[in-house]
């Protein structure tokens, strides 16, 4: 915000006065807060620090001693330089004992060999100050405004990130606590040097106050919370040993503020991480981004996928979405968290994230040694037992697994089969508590999900079954129901009547409706079959 004290030399009205540093070159960056005009020698009394001071020395002691003291008693109130105009006191130069001084305090001592009104000085350096200062207002207007206008939008904690990373022209990560990275922007850098080693990199960096800049690393860092409970820091990744202009930290705080307000606005929705996981599966599945970007971003998550066996693994909650938006929101999320608790508490290794509105995805890693179905077999259990299912013997979701990949970018292969088998599993037949569906569960079930979009095989459901649905449709029956209910029974008919929950003369009734409408024989066991084929295909299109 203030110029140096090599800018202020620039200035025309001290060129003027043909200036030299005779001493304490290596201070020439001090920034100048004011100019002050004094002849005496105890002036350090009367200042605060950042002040250029102009003399022409004709009240300075004489010896050396004296000459030093004064010297030291600028540099210690932090004055930014000494200026001193030859001619009055001094004729050729200024003393030994002056300059020996100013530089062991590396305090800027400048002779002017010509006359200079030391009034014009203070006028230009002032009218510089303030334009300065006004620069930096705006600048911090325009820094608060862009800010506000991220929190009224409730900005994504990437945009944040970004919007930071633009206005401070570096890197800038955002991480929790555990020091994994949940946002970031390379600025324009290489992201695999920027998030390499990240973790073990940011354990080390502990700032004093609750931002601070770290020296070593050459990181600017700040909290991330309200209300007293911190939950991340924002990390400006700048050069070592080159600490950041004052204007960063106020980007950078600015930047955690509306990162902390837009959480406590958005507390219903799922986590930041659950929101980067999401994020990764999404760019998986959808190709939007590349293997290396996942890789990447998962090892700094503390989700290592390269040189691992992958499992897919897709988890659909039973009854479907909920008809209330936010009511499914909020029953996925909480899902989502009690699966990510069932990781943890397995000790695995995995991506989770929403898919859509009853569907979790979860990419497991796991290591040579691990065995693949307990892993999926103690993490079902797990699941099982935090969803809390005591009150009913059927858990309320069902579990599909894709086949275990060896590459990352096979990783879309078995979440896709993952997400087939779950959409193809029976949703009605209970399932035991700790199992799992995969491909060889579903049989028939999953050849027509696969196939759900051919035209023939609607066709072919329109043939079997079109009577009996524009039956049902036009008197309002439910002779659909029936024939699945026979058919899943085995073609028992008192068993089938008993899971009807009707008398067996009613349910027989219903029957003959079913044969007269098709025009069929329940009997026979190949028409059954076909019929039985169709429901499950009607089944399949319907989802």
């Amino acid at each position: 915000m203030f110029p140096t004290v090599a800018q202020v030399l620039e200035l025309d009205v001290l060129r003027r006065g043909n200036p030299s540093v005779v001493a304490g070159a290596a201070g020439l960056h001090h920034p100048v807060r004011w100019v002050h005009i004094s002849e005496l020698a105890d002036i350090a009394g009367m200042l605060h620090g950042g002040e250029l001071v102009l003399t022409t020395g004709v009240m300075l002691p004489s010896d050396k001693e004296p000459l030093a003291r004064y010297i030291d008693d600028l540099a210690d109130v932090g004055a930014a330089g000494l200026v001193v105009e030859l001619g009055r006191r001094y004729a050729d130069e200024v003393p030994r004992a002056l300059v020996k001084a100013a530089e062991r305090r590396r305090l800027p001592l400048v002779a002017l060999r010509t006359e200079v009104r030391f009034v014009a000085v203070t006028e230009a350096v002032h009218a510089h100050v303030v334009d300065a200062q006004l620069t930096e207002l705006r600048a911090s207007e325009a820094v608060h405004q862009t800010f506000n206008e991220l929190s009224v939008e409730g900005a994504e904690p990437g945009e944040v990130v970004r919007e930071v990373a633009r206005m401070a022209g570096v890197p800038v990560v955002l991480e929790n606590l555990s020091h994994q990275v949940l946002a970031f922007d390379a600025a324009g850098e290489d992201p695999q040097a920027l998030l390499d080693g990240w973790e073990r990199r940011s354990r080390g960096v502990h700032p004093a106050a609750r931002t601070g800049y770290d020296p070593r690393s050459g990181w600017l860092v700040t909290a991330v919370g309200a209300r007293g409970r911190d939950w991340g820091r924002l990390v400006l990744v700048g050069e070592p040993a080159r600490e950041p202009a004052p204007r960063l930290s106020v980007v950078l705080e600015r930047g955690a503020s509306t990162l902390a307000l837009n959480r406590l606005l958005e507390r219903d929705r799922e986590s930041l991480e659950r929101q980067t996981h999401r994020t990764l599966i999404s760019g998986i599945l959808t190709h939007a981004l590349t293997v290396s970007d996942v890789a990447l971003r998962a090892r700094a998550l503390g989700v290592p996928l390269e040189g691992r066996r992958l499992v897919g693994v897709v988890l659909r909650l039973r009854g479907g979405p909920s008809s209330a938006a936010l009511e499914a929101q909020a029953r996925l999320r909480d899902f989502t968290e009690k699966a990510a608790l069932a990781v943890r508490e397995r000790g695995l290794t995995a991506l989770i994230g929403g898919l859509d509105d009853d569907g979790v995805g979860i990419l497991i890693s796991l290591g040579a040694s691990d065995d693949e179905h307990a892993a999926l077999e103690g993490f079902a259990a797990a699941l099982d037992r935090l969803a809390d299912t005591s009150r009913t013997p059927d858990p309320g979701f069902l579990m599909a697994a894709g086949s275990s990949v060896g590459s990352l970018r096979d990783a879309r292969r078995t979440l896709l089969e993952a997400a087939q088998v779950a959409d193809a599993a029976d949703r009605t037949t209970a399932r035991t508590a700790g199992t799992y569906y995969r491909l060889p569960d579903v049989r028939l079930r999953g050849l027509l999900h696969l196939l759900r979009d051919d035209a023939r095989l609607q066709t072919y459901v329109e043939r079997e079954l079109g009577p009996l649905l524009a039956h049902d449709a036009e008197n309002g029956t439910d002779l659909v129901r029936i024939l699945g209910v026979y058919l899943a029974s085995g073609r028992n008919k008192s068993a089938a009547a008993d899971a009807a929950h009707m008398s067996r003369p009613s349910f027989y009734d219903r029957l003959h409706k079913v044969e007269r409408v098709l025009g069929t024989d329940l009997d026979q066991v190949e028409s059954c079959l076909s019929l039985h084929v169709a429901l499950l295909a009607l089944e399949a299109v319907r989802r």
